[in-house]
C-alpha cells in the first residue's frame, strides 16, 4: 500500500491559470487522454461547495470484458480508506466509549506488552512505532496472514512519540478496535455509520476488490506492450479494503467540509500530531495538511498494486477533488494536482516557499557512501546526481558551506519533517542537528572483505517468530545468499559492508555472536522496519564446517503427509464457479494439471491434496470440489486463512 505523496508534487502543479466554463470539461478531458478504449485508466471527480462539476472516467475497468470505466466504477482506494478507519475512531470517541489517549492494549489485550505505551491517537498519526506490514509481509512465508503477523511483532521500531514513520499496520489494528469496542465487524460499523448517514451507497469494506461486486474495477500492471492482471488479493490485502465510486468520494470530502459526521469528527481529524519534542508535523488524523500558494489543502492519497487514488479538498475554495485509476505505473496525485490547477485562481510562483541558498562550486564527490548511525547502527547512505548530494529514501542535499548541507525543506518521511543540518566533522564523519538542537553522530562504514571461513561461520538456519519463517544463509563468493526455507525462489543475496554486516540496497542484516565470538543470531532491518531478531537454529542441513569436519545435521522439517485417496477425475471438475456477482473462478486442465484462474487474476496450478481438495500453489486457499455420483463437480468449497465459501458451478 502506498504512502501518501509529497505534496510539493500537487502544490507545484497549481501554478496554471484556470480554465472557465465548457474549456475546463476540454482541459480534463485532454488531461485524461492517454486513457483509450484499449487500456485501464481513471475517474475523476470534481465539486464546488457541495455542487457536483465532473464526474468523467476514461479508459476500460475490464480488459478481458472490454467492460469500460464509468462513474459508477468502484476503485480499491488504497490508503485513503485510513481517514474513514480514523473518522470511525472518532465517533467513538465522541460516543465516550473510548479515549485517543488510551493505551490499545486496553482494547486489545491479546498485544504484547511492548515496553512502552502505544494509545489510540499514535495509532491514528503513524507515531506509535508500530512496524509497518508491508515492510514484513516479503519476508513471512507464502500465505501469512497480515493481522496474525502484526500481532506476533514484540518490538516496535522507536519510543511512541518520538518519531513518524507511516504504519499500515497501526490502522489495522485501528479497525480491530473499532469492532471490539462498538461490537460491529469494522465492515457493518462502516456501512452503519458512515457510508449510510452519508448517502454513500457506492462504497462498502471488502475482503478484496474481487469482493467489490459488479461494478469493481480491476487493477492492471504494464507488461511489455500488454497489460497483466495486479491487485492485492486475500492476505496480501491486509485486513480488507475500501471500495468506492468517485461520486462518492466527493460525496465524503464535502462532508468532512460541512461536518456532517459532527464538527468534532471533522476538527480532530486535521488536527496535527506534535511529537513528543513539540515539533508539529503535517500529518494529521490520516490526513495530510498543507499551506499551498493555493490555499490551505486537506488530502491523502494511496494505491494498492494496480490501484492508485488521490483526495483532496480546499476549503477556501469549496473545492474537493477525486481521481482514482486502475493500472501502474501512474500517479494519480500527479494527475490531480493538474486537474486542481483547471480550476483553481492562479498565483503568483513567487509564493512558493524559499529553501536554503545554495554556495556555488562544492565538491561532493567525496562525500557518497554508507555512514552508520554511531548509538543505532541505523544505515544512512549518501550518493550523487548531477553534481548534487542525495540521501537515499531520502531528500537531496543543499550545500550552505563546503562541510554544511540542508534540506531544500523539511522532508516528513525522512526523520520526521526535521529540517536539520548535516556537518561533515571530517572525510569519514557526520554530525546531524536536529531543528531542536540534538545531535546524531555517523561514521563512514568500515569496508571489509570476508575471508571463506569467515562466511562460513555465518552459514547455518535462523529462526524469526515475529515473522513465523526460517531463513537459511548460504555463503557464496564474498557475499551470502539468503533462503526462505520451503521456497526456493524467495532468495536474496547480501553483501558485505563491514564486519559481520550484511545489505541489500537498504535491507540490512547483522549478526550477532556471544563472548566467544560464537553467531547466534542476526537483526534484521529495512526502512520500514527495525531490529527484528532472528536466533540461529543451527547449522544447514548437509553442511559441512570449514575446518572440514562433518557438521551434525538439524532434524528435517516434517513434511506433508502423502495424499490420501486418489484424485478425482480432472475432467470432471473443469467449468465456471460463481465467486460474486460478475466474478467467476475458472477451473481448467492444461497437459495434466489441474488449473484455476479467478476473474481478472493469474492463473494458478492446482496441487492434488487429499479426496477431492486441491491447494492453490503459492496461497493459503484450497478447493474442496463436490463431486456427484457421475464424477461431475457440482460445486467447490474455497478456503482461506480460517474462513470458507461454497461456490457454485454456473458452466
Amino acid at each position: 500500500m502506498r504512502r501518501p505523496a509529497p505534496s510539493a508534487a500537487a502544490a507545484a502543479l497549481l501554478l496554471t491559470t484556470p480554465a472557465f466554463g465548457q474549456d475546463r470539461i476540454a482541459e480534463i478531458d485532454r488531461i485524461f487522454s492517454f486513457a483509450t478504449a484499449e487500456t485501464p485508466g481513471c475517474a475523476v471527480g470534481v465539486s464546488q461547495r457541495g455542487k457536483v462539476l465532473v464526474n468523467r472516467a476514461y479508459g476500460l475497468a475490464d480488459l478481458e470484458r472490454r467492460r469500460p470505466l464509468t462513474e459508477v466504477s468502484r476503485f480499491d482506494i488504497g490508503s485513503t480508506q485510513k481517514q474513514f478507519t480514523a473518522a470511525a475512531v472518532l465517533l467513538l470517541v465522541e460516543e465516550g466509549r473510548l479515549s485517543l489517549s488510551d493505551d490499545i492494549r486496553k482494547h486489545l489485550p491479546h498485544l504484547p506488552d511492548y515496553g512502552h505505551t502505544v494509545t489510540v491517537n499514535h495509532l491514528l498519526t503513524h507515531t506509535g512505532g508500530i512496524r509497518d506490514w508491508t515492510g514484513m509481509l516479503p519476508m513471512a512465508p507464502e500465505g501469512t496472514d497480515v493481522l496474525t503477523l502484526i500481532h506476533r511483532q514484540r518490538g516496535l521500531n522507536f519510543v511512541p512519540g518520538e518519531a513518524w514513520s507511516y504504519s499500515t499496520s497501526g490502522f489495522e489494528l485501528a479497525k480491530e478496535i473499532v469492532a471490539r469496542v462498538s461490537g460491529m465487524t469494522f465492515a457493518e460499523f462502516a456501512r452503519k455509520r458512515l457510508f449510510e448517514p452519508l448517502g454513500m451507497t457506492s462504497s462498502a469494506y471488502v475482503p478484496d476488490i474481487l469482493q467489490g461486486g459488479a461494478n469493481a474495477a480491476l487493477g492492471y500492471q504494464k507488461e511489455g506492450a500488454g497489460w497483466r492482471p495486479y491487485m492485492r488479493l486475500g492476505s496480501n490485502r491486509g485486513g480488507g479494503a475500501i471500495v468506492s465510486t468517485i461520486g462518492d468520494l466527493l460525496v465524503w470530502n464535502d462532508a468532512l467540509t460541512s461536518g456532517r459526521l459532527g464538527k468534532s469528527v471533522s476538527a480532530r481529524l486535521q488536527e496535527q500530531a506534535t511529537l513528543s519534542n513539540g515539533r508539529k508535523l503535517k500529518y494529521a488524523r490520516a490526513l495530510m495538511i498543507d499551506s499551498t500558494p493555493g490555499g490551505l489543502m486537506v488530502s491523502h492519497s494511496g494505491g494498492a498494486a494496480g490501484f492508485s487514488t488521490w483526495m483532496g479538498r480546499f476549503p477556501e475554495h469549496g473545492l474537493s477533488v477525486a481521481v482514482s485509476c486502475n493500472f501502474d505505473p501512474v500517479s494519480a496525485t500527479a494527475l490531480a494536482g493538474r486537474v486542481v490547477s483547471v480550476f483553481l485562481p492562479a498565483v503568483n510562483p513567487q509564493a512558493q516557499p524559499q529553501g536554503p541558498v545554495a554556495v556555488a562550486n562544492v565538491d561532493v564527490s567525496g562525500r557518497a557512501g554508507l555512514y552508520i548511525d554511531e548509538r543505532t547502527g541505523e544505515p544512512m547512505r549518501l550518493g550523487v546526481s548531477n553534481g548534487r548530494l542525495m540521501i537515499a529514501n531520502g531528500p537531496p542535499l543543499v550545500p550552505v558551506s563546503a562541510t554544511t548541507f540542508r534540506p531544500p525543506r523539511p522532508d516528513l518521511f525522512f526523520r520526521s519533517q526535521d529540517a536539520f543540518e548535516m556537518t561533515f566533522t571530517d572525510p569519514d564523519h557526520i554530525e546531524i542537528r536536529s531543528m531542536e538542537g540534538q545531535t546524531t553522530r555517523y561514521r563512514r562504514a568500515q569496508a571489509w572483505t570476508p575471508t571463506a571461513a569467515d562466511l562460513q561461520a555465518v552459514a547455518g538456519r535462523y529462526e524469526s517468530r515475529e515473522l513465523g519463517s526460517v531463513f537459511e544463509i548460504v555463503p557464496g563468493a564474498n557475499a551470502l545468499t539468503m533462503r526462505l526455507e520451503g521456497a526456493p525462489d524467495r532468495t536474496l543475496e547480501i553483501a558485505p559492508v563491514e564486519r559481520d554486516t550484511y545489505m541489500f540496497r537498504m535491507m540490512i542484516v547483522r549478526f550477532r555472536r556471544d563472548a566467544s565470538g560464537k553467531v547466534t543470531g542476526f537483526d534484521y532491518g529495512n526502512p520500514l522496519v527495525r531490529q527484528i531478531a532472528f536466533t540461529r537454529l543451527g547449522d544447514r542441513p548437509g553442511a559441512v564446517a570449514a575446518s572440514g569436519m562433518p557438521v551434525t545435521k538439524e532434524p528435517a522439517p516434517a513434511t506433508a503427509a502423502a495424499p490420501e485417496g486418489a484424485a478425482p477425475r480432472l475432467e470432471g471438475l473443469v467449468g465456471e464457479y460463481e465467486v460474486g456477482a460478475g466474478r467467476t473462478l475458472t477451473i481448467a486442465v492444461e497437459n495434466g494439471q489441474l488449473h484455476g484462474q479467478p476473474s481478472g487474476s493469474a492463473k494458478r496450478p492446482l496441487t492434488h491434496v487429499s479426496g477431492t481438495t486441491f491447494s492453490a500453489t503459492g496461497t493459503p486457499i484450497t478447493l474442496t470440489f463436490t463431486v456427484g455420483a457421475d464424477g461431475r463437480a457440482t460445486a467447490v468449497v474455497m478456503r482461506q486463512n480460517g474462513n470458507e465459501r461454497t461456490l457454485p458451478k454456473v458452466r
